[in-house]
């Protein structure tokens, strides 16, 4: 497999080749992971610290499960209770994590840039779960495996991405993946949500969903970003449902087979209608976080891979 990397900062990095070898391991992990049969043990021998700056609850979980299903060894720190409370330095808690000799560091951050920082101060592998409004990479990678199962290819797609996009390192993810796997990208939003020069990003811009959404192939809709907005960007939940919330109608203008996603946590009402995102035979919200699991997981033993002596998997 194609995987040359020694972090997974970002996707802006990765070659479409190694976007296809991670999605094709994490392909066989997803179907491993929903039978019983035996998981090879490839991060047997290995710790995996995950250290969140920021509350998560899917993301947290899902790299422990997925450390813990490929057998390593993994500790999760309460940053919020950690010595950075007391005025210790994030260089400081680097080094001092890397005095303990972890193989895999999971990090996610606040500040855009924080998780690149780490990664040149360990000499392990370390994976951003998201920093700041810079990347979220395993988040546009679940993605891309939800889209490649649902439609059977990842190229030559047209996929709206709707909502927050200014705040959305979620969104900054899959713009870059979906772009380098040549599909075509519609933003859709309310002008304070878009960024300035977004036009300038190889995407198209919209700020009415039914044109937004016309033959759309995925409609992924996203979380309004309430945390890191230091202003009024919207005139009211209500309104902006009204007008860029995800509902039977507005959907309609996208192709008869869209599916739809959320990275969540959603604001039922506000950015989605709740009846739409629990319609199975459109929403693949909850494949999105099943997918999740697998696409760490093979992310983890890519990054493995290019440990050097790396203990041999064992199967149980």
């Amino acid at each position: 497999m194609t995987f040359r990397q020694k972090h997974l900062l970002g996707i802006e990095p990765l070659h479409p080749d190694e976007i296809r070898s991670l999605l094709d391991l994490a392909n066989s992990y997803a179907d491993q992971n929903r039978t019983s049969g035996p998981v090879e043990k490839s991060l047997a021998g290995l710790t995996q610290v995950n250290m969140f700056f920021e509350n998560s609850t899917r993301t947290l979980a899902s790299f422990e499960l997925a450390g813990k299903r490929l057998g390593a060894t993994v500790m999760n720190m309460a940053m919020q209770a950690s010595s950075i409370k007391k005025g210790e330095t994030l260089i400081d808690t680097a080094l001092t994590l890397n005095a303990m000799h972890p193989d895999l560091l999971v990090v996610r951050h606040p500040h855009s840039g924080a998780v690149n920082l780490l990664a040149e101060k360990v000499n392990c592998a370390v994976l951003n779960a998201g920093d700041g409004r810079h990347e979220h990479p395993t988040q546009a990678l679940l993605d891309a495996l939800t889209i490649r199962r649902a439609k059977g290819r990842l190229h030559r797609l047209t996929v709206a991405i709707c909502g927050d996009i200014a705040h959305s390192r979620v969104a900054r993810s899959n713009i870059i993946l979906l772009g380098k796997m040549e599909n075509r990208i519609r933003l859709i939003g309310p002008p304070t949500l878009i960024p300035a020069g977004a036009a300038d990003w190889g995407v198209e811009v919209y700020g009415n969903m039914a044109k937004g959404l016309k033959d759309a192939d995925v409609v992924m809709m996203l979380r309004l970003q309430k945390e890191r907005m230091d202003g009024a960007f919207i005139p009211s939940e209500r309104e902006y449902f009204h007008r860029f919330g995800l509902d039977a109608e507005k959907l309609a203008h996208a192709k008869p087979d869209a599916i739809v996603m959320h990275p969540g946590p959603m604001n039922r009402g506000v950015e989605i209608d709740g009846t739409l995102a629990d319609d199975i035979n459109r929403s693949h919200i909850q494949e999105q976080v099943e997918m999740g699991v697998a696409v760490r997981m093979a992310a983890m033993e890519l990054l493995a891979r290019n440990l050097t002596g790396k203990p041999k998997g064992v199967w149980v």
